[in-house]
């Protein structure tokens, strides 16, 4: 998306109309999987996803949670850099969690 902005394919306020629509439920499905984390006693799951949750939680807290039109090209670099960090973030807790899980199972069948 951020690519089709460079590019001029997308205006930016198309841009960010689709984006903002995403933020909110991304940030409560992961603060809500990191409490139940927290709550199943998954410590270590808990412990790498607090510092996202962290994150997300102060750029909400301080009212930059949302994508600015106005803002966009200015700050594209930082969000680009954004964007490819949950990506490798949610991409390698991925096969984290695949592999307890077959763990799990494994230890549950013996």
């Amino acid at each position: 998306m951020f690519s089709d902005l460079e590019c001029d394919y997308i205006n930016p306020i198309d841009l960010c109309n689709k984006l903002n629509q995403f933020v909110i439920p991304e940030n409560a499905a992961h603060g809500f999987l990191t409490l139940l984390f927290l709550l199943s006693g998954q410590w270590i799951a808990f412990i790498l996803n607090a510092p996202l949750v962290a994150w997300n939680v102060n750029k909400v807290l301080n009212n930059n949670h949302m994508y600015d039109a106005t803002e966009i090209f200015r700050t594209l670099g930082g969000h680009k850099k954004e964007t490819f960090f949950k990506l490798a973030f949610y991409l390698l807790s991925f096969f984290y969690y695949l592999y307890r899980m077959i763990v799990a199972l494994i230890a549950d069948s013996e």
